[in-house]
């Protein structure tokens, strides 16, 4: 089917043809004759790259232009809602029939708000845990949401993300019957039952733009799944390393796959010390320094982006090293930024090797020619390790092959002994993805979504309660019956703890309860932040709040202590003890109790040593500590401390823990003491300029006012460009020669970068 033949506007058209698009893919095309264009709830299960984005933005234009509609588009991730807002904004230039533009909308973030401004949007990209959110909160707008598109519906499967995604279907399926649900995945075993669930159809196909060659590599050859074999020249002792050379002299790129973030770092070393082998073996010396000069000017950029993506550590240079080589690794503890420069410079094929641990098979796009998974295990904390699924194989086996340069993709597992190949062809290969189950009936994952179901109004007693949850997809796999257990047992419980109040047959939320919902926290944590409230430690300070939130379950993994820091935080529980709300368990009585006591107290030492701008390098290395982990601690920190500054309102109307939690969001936020907040709500002022335009003298936004520009210029790490934007900001009297010599000196430092 030619794009020209769509029942789509001609202004759609024109902007897919001005991109290139002429034809239809198969699948695309089997799911418009399925009938997604006219409104039929849809699920389409087929491979990476094989079309499933342009599907969701036909029907979402559809609606918008035709329809006057309004849709929604769910995302697992935030990386993964980004790069679909992205690829929406090229419709932004169609004009709808009122002669206003479509306009797409994003939001990812606060989870308190029901976010108003999003009603201008016509196409809102947001992911599951915000969209559960502004459920809760009775965002207006979502009843006019038209329709919905429900990415990677195979997390439906996945422990922490799959009930989230699952209550948002339901909840919107409840408020409005008539919605239409297109929902995108990768092949799965059991699509049927999905689309049953959803009263949809469903499309499935194998079917791929680029040929997928799947295999079992021992020692110097592949055995492919269709029973063709190639050797791979042995010139290192490791086999992953050589079939990464294999693939980068013939212009591919490669992307391995380890188990844990460790080995992920060692592989990413392992490679790059064998980087200087890569050249093409044939063409003049000439020919072969000139490519290598030029791809050593490009790294060195993308190496300079990496060390001044925030404050510079031993881990930012190791890594900016590995960029150097063309090699990178990308895990969860990275921080976000160094993530960004690795992702873009894969994309952009700037880094020609990627290691990663399996989480980035289902995190954002990054395709190469060959896929290398050089262990079929993974290790989980609390979990040990264990083989991966066979549905966790496929989504990376599925990142093999780039479309526009590659003619088929590889993917790749490495045997180390004849009968683990044997086992890997039968097993990973040649075998099905897993069914895929819901995982909704769990106590701890449920009682905040029936609590919502109170407070938000969608039912008010508790067989409406018990109705809701017989749209899910556990009561279709299931039987309802089978919740109901699970469900009487959290309503008793919400009921002792003052979240609901029973009236005749009715069941309502109480204040409190109400607040809880609202503010996206487990009731457990509630419960946990409430009692607290009601009582005082004898000192209350700064650790006081920060161990309180890491106490509770919403904080997420706690940091927890090596053997060699027990002494140590053993010695500090007892130094803060009497800034703690509760009281440590027995040591010896419960020991595990104990232990998971001294994970918190790290945590909120961790923490305090944040916001008292102790250097993220020295926290790393003395709490061995990862970015990525270090950040997503302070981003749940954030999160509870708003959420003891509301509670402490409510429920205790304690002045002086409000204002010491209000006051904390913000000092962890930008890791920085007290005396800092008014300098680092300027754009561009973190804590580390921060800190040293206030020991310069400059302690207040009056003092910047009448700062010289010059002065500002000369400070370390401010220079011209930050010197304008700050002065721009205070509204200091700056001359206007001033501003064109600045102006001057920002391009040429700017141009400078550049050609670094």
């Amino acid at each position: 089917m030619k794009i020209a033949e769509l029942h789509v506007p001609d202004s759609v058209k024109e902007v897919l043809l001005d991109l290139g698009f002429k034809e239809l893919f198969p699948p695309q095309e089997d799911t418009i004759n399925a009938g997604v264009l006219q409104g039929q709830n849809m699920v389409l299960a087929s491979p990476t790259a094989s079309g499933k984005t342009l599907i969701a933005e036909l029907c979402a234009l559809k609606h918008v232009l035709e329809n006057h509609g309004k849709v929604i588009y769910l995302s697992p991730l935030r990386a993964l809602a980004s790069e679909k807002f992205e690829d929406f904004k090229k419709y932004t230039s169609i004009r709808k029939a009122d002669g206003r533009r479509v306009s797409v909308g994003i939001s990812t973030g606060d989870f308190d708000t029901a976010d108003n401004w999003l009603e201008r949007y016509d196409i809102i990209v947001t992911t599951n845990e915000k969209a559960d959110s502004l459920l809760r909160h009775r965002a207006k707008w979502m009843d006019s949401i038209s329709a919905v598109i429900a990415d990677e519906i195979h997390l439906l499967n996945e422990a922490e993300r799959g009930p989230t995604l699952e209550i948002v279907l339901a909840r919107l399926l409840q408020v409005n019957p008539h919605i239409q649900v297109l929902a995108l995945s990768a092949t799965i075993n059991n699509v049927d039952e999905i689309a049953g669930w959803l009263n949809a159809r469903y499309v499935v196909t194998e079917w791929r733009p680029i040929n997928l060659k799947e295999g079992v590599m021992l020692q110097d050859e592949i055995q492919f799944k269709d029973g063709s074999s190639r050797k791979v020249e042995q010139e290192t002792r490791s086999t992953p390393v050589n079939l990464v050379l294999d693939t980068l002299r013939t212009g591919g790129q490669a992307l391995v796959f380890a188990s844990t973030r460790r080995n992920a770092v060692s592989a990413a070393k392992t490679i790059a010390s064998h980087m200087s082998k890569a050249l093409p073996k044939s063409g003049s010396k000439l020919v072969k320094r000139s490519i290598e000069e030029q791809t050593k000017r490009v790294l060195e950029r993308e190496a300079h982006k990496i060390q001044e993506a925030g404050e510079r550590t031993q881990l930012s240079d190791e890594l900016a090293d590995l960029v150097r080589s063309g090699v990178a690794y990308h895990h969860a503890g990275l921080g976000g930024a160094h993530r960004r420069i690795i992702e873009d410079s894969f994309k952009e094929r700037k880094i020609k090797v990627l290691t990663a641990t399996p989480t980035l098979a289902w995190g954002v796009n990054l395709p190469a020619r060959t896929v290398i998974i050089q262990d079929y295990r993974r290790f989980e904390a609390g979990y040990g390790s264990y083989p991966i699924s066979v549905l966790d194989y496929k989504q990376m086996a599925g990142r093999a092959g780039r479309p526009k340069y590659d003619k088929y993709g590889e993917a790749v597992l490495i045997a180390k002994t004849a009968d683990e190949a044997d086992y890997l062809m039968e097993g990973y290969v040649l075998a099905k993805p897993e069914r895929i189950w819901s995982r909704l009936a769990v106590e701890k994952i449920i009682r905040g979504h029936v609590l919502a179901t109170i407070a938000s109004d969608f039912a008010h007693t508790e067989q409406g309660v018990y109705e809701f949850f017989g749209k899910t997809f556990y009561a279709y796999q299931y039987d309802v019956k089978a919740i109901k257990t699970v469900i009487n047992r959290i309503l008793r419980f919400l009921h002792d703890e003052e979240m609901i109040y029973v009236d005749g047959d009715s069941i309502f939320a109480t204040k409190f309860g109400r607040r809880i919902s609202e503010l996206y926290i487990d009731p457990l944590s509630g419960v946990i932040i409430r009692d607290a409230l009601q009582s005082k430690p004898p000192l209350l300070t700064e650790f006081s709040l920060l161990h309180l939130i890491s106490h509770t379950p919403d904080m997420g993994p706690i940091m927890r202590p090596y053997q060699r820091e027990i002494d140590k935080l053993t010695v500090q529980m007892e130094d803060h003890k009497q800034e703690l709300f509760m009281e440590p368990p027995n040591q010896w009585e419960d020991h595990v109790g104990y232990a998971e006591f001294l994970g918190e107290v790290k945590t909120a030492v961790v923490m305090n040593n944040w916001i008292e701008e102790l250097p993220e390098e020295k926290i790393l290395e003395r709490f061995s500590v990862q970015p990525g982990d270090l950040y997503r601690t302070i981003e749940n920190a954030k999160w509870l401390l708003h959420a003891i500054d509301e509670l402490s309102r409510v429920v205790a109307k304690n002045k002086e823990v409000s204002a010491l939690s209000h006051e904390l969001v913000e000092r962890v936020s930008k890791g920085i003491k007290k005396e800092l907040l008014p300098i680092v709500q300027l754009e561009g002022v973190g804590r580390v300029r921060g800190r040293i335009i206030f020991n310069a003298g400059y302690q207040t936004i009056e003092d910047l006012k009448h700062a010289s520009i010059e002065e500002l210029t000369n400070l370390p790490t401010v220079g011209p460009r930050l010197a304008k934007k700050i002065k721009e900001q205070v509204g200091g009297f700056v001359k206007k020669d001033t501003w064109e010599r600045l102006d001057k000196a920002a391009e040429v430092t700017q141009r400078g970068l550049l050609d670094f």
